[in-house]
């Protein structure tokens, strides 16, 4: 007699691996607006590109992100409360770069960040900036969801929103909306 136990774990575990394959490989197709999420530690300023935001309800205000983990950058929004959600426009993508890389300048005056009299450092170059406090938070697997509730929304550029998809950046067709 065999048993079926483990190759029916590996064939479960193959399937998994092709499943979580197929997710990423629709969402890396799936374009997303860019934002950074900056907030205001103890030991200073701290940020992150995302392309994960969502509006979540307007009564209250309340807008989600997801982390890959709750270490660095990601930690120290989180330790942070309140923080901003500075969505970008097409002529920030070295920004965005400059916050998705480890180690890379971050919060240099040439970048153009100021603060809140609260102390959130934010963009006033950004399309959009919405102050925010954490109100909760949830694990799912290796990531967090972070739920935020917006205290204030700073108007900004005019420029086209910054898109991510399939690894790169670039911009919506706006014509294809002038049907």
């Amino acid at each position: 007699m065999t048993d079926s136990a483990p190759e029916a774990a590996a064939q479960a575990a193959s399937a998994q691996a092709a499943l979580a394959d197929e997710f990423k490989t629709a969402f890396r197709e799936h374009p997303a607006a860019v934002a950074i999420i900056a907030g205001q530690t103890a030991t200073g300023p701290v940020g992150l590109t995302a392309s994960s935001v969502s509006s979540v309800a307007v009564d209250p205000a309340t807008l989600s992100f997801s982390v890959t983990r709750a270490t660095g950058s990601a930690g120290g929004l989180l330790e942070a409360g309140d923080i901003t959600v500075n969505l970008l426009s097409l002529d920030q993508e070295t920004l965005a770069l400059d916050f998705a890389r480890s180690g890379a300048p971050r919060f240099t005056p040439e970048q153009g960040w100021e603060h809140f009299p609260t102390g959130e450092p934010y963009l006033p170059q950004a399309r959009e900036t919405l102050r925010c406090r954490i109100a909760s938070t949830v694990k799912v697997g290796g990531s967090t969801i972070v739920l935020a509730e917006v205290l204030e929304v700073l108007h900004g550029s005019s420029t086209p929103p910054l898109m991510y998809q399939n690894r790169r950046f670039g911009r919506l067709d706006a014509s294809s909306f002038d049907q």
